[in-house]
């Protein structure tokens, strides 16, 4: 038991394993097994070792998901706990059953295409060290969620009791961590957790909108009967709070950038909440004598205004931008590329580098003016609470969308100006103009795309409650 305690202080989550399936009476919790809540407590403050506290980027994750687990010699017997195969705790199980991109290779050839998909990975794996740690990672995440599956053991041996005096508050603190995958082991070994509240009144589904722990929420309003959530969400904390006010409350977060968009993920909670919840808790006060909307505007004044200022402060950078390229293409407009005859007609007009000069001051002039509007629409907007939600973001979103082909389109005139004014002996040169010309609008794109994904991700993404699979059902 202290050698089990050493390795997971230490991170030896393998090794850690294997002394669990050697010695499976080590894992179930009991009086005896004094290291059992230490050990499990510390399994559940560590979110970063699980993947739902991995912040992995879309390259990233989408390698995360397909890389396969490779299989290993385990010289120990496997315990197997029987019933749902998902519960089996195999520590080198193909994560072709994890991941969809290989779940029809899995069904169609089996063992040889998970052997082959192993061999496609090894040198990639061997060239790539950052793909050897994302699969080392995963690796990680396993083991430790078989070590986790392990030490909970049967739904069988669980009662109400033994679930209050093991399981609480891992249970608790892993729902304001968002580690929803200990949250779901724990549901399916007792789920009648999902009513039991602790010491100030909260339960998980109102620590979760506490904590803004998006996941974990989706979980567990999925998995609780319609009748237990409604009686749930009626109640009221010690403070004299509904699910409702918590939702209202501030809840600082660094992982959104921007005040902006901390606002709108604020909005898209509370509206979610007053959505799938009851409708009498939009009239209901709380012992400081605010509704919930009180309560929200009072808590978020100060966010408000620092979202006002961002806003503003990129409305305004940005519309300099748009307006320097209107002066820009608008005077392009009228001065014609290898000039003009005696009547004023452009010398070039037949050229097919004229023809897309034309076309491409044209868009120029009619982006930037657009998106000069949206700036401007941003600058004067009255800035109430629920502009934050869909209109500001979606003015910033066309605006941001209207500059970059602004910048692209001047980019393009320029270059085919090149095309007309150089002669023949010098063709070559306007390919390395044209190769330079796409050099600003490259780096647009690469310092803007971060901030437009993220808002429109925000804005037009599922929102907050999607449902999850889990192997829980209705209590």
């Amino acid at each position: 038991m202290l050698l089990l305690n050493i390795l997971i202080k230490s991170n030896l989550f393998g090794t850690a394993l294997d002394l669990l399936e050697k010695y499976p009476e080590l894992a179930p919790p009991n009086e005896g097994n004094r290291y059992w809540k230490t050990n499990f407590d510390i399994m559940v403050r560590k979110p970063r070792i699980y993947a739902s506290g991995s912040r992995l980027g879309f390259w990233h994750n989408f390698i995360y998901q397909c890389i396969p687990l490779q299989e290993e010699k385990n010289h120990y017997p496997r315990q197997r706990m029987g019933g749902d195969i998902e519960k089996q705790t195999d520590r080198f199980q193909c994560c072709s059953a994890e991941s969809i991109p290989l779940k029809f290779l899995k069904a169609t050839f089996g063992k040889l295409s998970h052997e082959l998909n192993i061999m496609l990975w090894k040198p990639i794996m061997q060239l790539a060290p950052t793909i050897k740690d994302i699969h080392d990672q995963k690796l990680m995440h396993t083991q430790k969620l078989a070590i986790v599956r392990k030490m909970i053991g049967d739904s069988k041996d669980w009662n109400y009791k033994k679930a209050i005096d093991f399981l609480a508050k891992p249970a608790f603190a892993a729902v304001r961590l968002g580690i929803y995958e200990v949250v779901d082991e724990i549901l399916d070994a007792y789920i009648g957790l999902v009513s039991f509240t602790d010491e100030l009144g909260y339960h998980m589904l109102s620590l979760a909108v506490q904590h803004r722990q998006e996941k974990v929420f989706n979980l567990v309003y999925q998995v609780c009967h319609p009748m237990v959530r409604g009686q749930l969400t009626m109640g009221k904390n010690i403070r004299g709070n509904t699910i409702l006010h918590i939702a209202a409350v501030l809840a600082p977060s660094s992982e959104i950038p921007g005040a902006a968009l901390q606002m709108q993920r604020e909005l898209q909670w509370f509206k979610t909440v007053e959505k799938y919840f009851h409708q009498s808790l939009q009239r209901k006060h709380n012992s400081a004598g605010n509704t919930p909307r009180e309560e929200f505007t009072e808590t978020h004044k100060l966010l408000v205004e620092k979202g006002e200022k961002w806003m503003k402060d990129t409305a305004t950078s940005c519309s300099v931008v748009a307006a320097l390229i209107i002066t820009i293409v608008f005077t392009a407009a009228f001065t014609a590329p290898g000039g003009t005859d005696s009547h004023g007609k452009p010398n070039f007009l037949h050229e097919l580098s004229f023809k897309i000069f034309a076309i491409a001051v044209a868009l120029a002039l009619f982006s930037s003016t657009a998106s000069v509007q949206m700036f401007l629409g941003i600058l004067t907007s009255r800035y109430a609470e629920d502009d934050f939600l869909f209109s500001l973001p979606k003015q910033l979103i066309i605006g941001l969308i209207t500059l970059f082909f602004s910048i692209a389109s001047m980019m393009v005139a320029f270059g085919s100006t090149f095309c007309i004014v150089i002669s023949h002996p010098w063709r070559w040169v306007t390919f390395l103009i044209a190769a330079a010309g796409t050099v600003p609008v490259t780096l647009f794109a690469w310092i803007q795309f971060p901030l437009f994904l993220d808002i429109f991700i925000s804005t037009y993404g599922a929102g907050i409650y999607k449902p999850i699979k889990s192997k829980v059902v209705y209590m």
